[in-house]
């Protein structure tokens, strides 16, 4: 999954984004409220962090422009503010949960898994294609039965094929996914990570496909 960061504070930012990877989460980080903006109409985004406190227009304006452009990824709004007007006022604007600065890293993820979780329905918890089935809340795999060692990206991989099942996953698409504005991913680095997943799928109950000159899909096998 891909997490945005909107956090103008170089220092928290860092934090926030090495807490996040060691997580299992993909992230961008955006030091300005216009980078977010962009970023979020190109990139599809699971869930934002964002801070109130940002340069040019604040965070709450920045909520409000990604509720009109029609965006509904979770956001977690981070804030030194404590007054009960900020909260309320970011709640009612879209945003869908608020946590006071200084926080403490656990309670972040564990508040950011929750938002992820109940932006998912219960039958999209456990997803399950042919003979695998994944478990998008604990990050786990079954092919037949059998638990899946899978690396970070791996795991996004196969979620992102498992998510656009019987479609085909273009090899753009996948590069957003599976890296990030300061660590892009090469077509080359994909053909591995695929190759990889195969092995590891073999005999799985599923197959995936290579459409030519578009990207991959992920097949029911007989």
């Amino acid at each position: 999954m891909r997490i945005l960061v909107v956090e103008d504070d170089a220092m928290v930012a860092g934090g926030l984004v090495e807490a996040l990877q060691r997580a299992g989460f993909g992230v961008d980080h955006a030091l300005e409220p216009e980078t977010a903006e962009a970023a979020a109409r190109e990139t599809a985004y699971d869930a934002a962090l964002v801070d109130i406190n940002l340069p040019r227009f604040d965070g709450l304006e920045l909520i409000r422009r990604f509720r009109r452009a029609g965006l509904t990824f979770p956001i977690l709004i981070l804030s030194a503010r404590e007054g009960l007007e900020d909260r309320v006022a970011g709640l009612d604007i879209g945003a869908d949960d608020y946590l006071t600065k200084p926080f403490a890293i656990p309670e972040l993820l564990a508040r950011l898994r929750a938002l992820l979780r109940r932006s998912h329905s219960a039958s999209q918890a456990t997803l399950s294609i042919g003979g695998l089935r994944i478990d998008l809340t604990r990050r786990l795999a079954q092919a037949e039965g059998v638990f899946l060692e899978l690396t970070r990206r791996e795991w996004d991989l196969l979620e992102c094929l498992v998510l656009a099942a019987p479609k085909v996953l273009s090899k753009r698409v996948i590069a957003e996914r599976l890296g990030a504005w300061d660590n892009e991913i090469t077509p080359n680095a994909i053909e591995i990570y695929v190759s990889r997943l195969r092995g590891k799928l073999g005999g799985g109950g599923v197959e995936i496909k290579t459409i030519r000159g578009i990207g991959y899909r992920l097949d029911e096998t007989p």
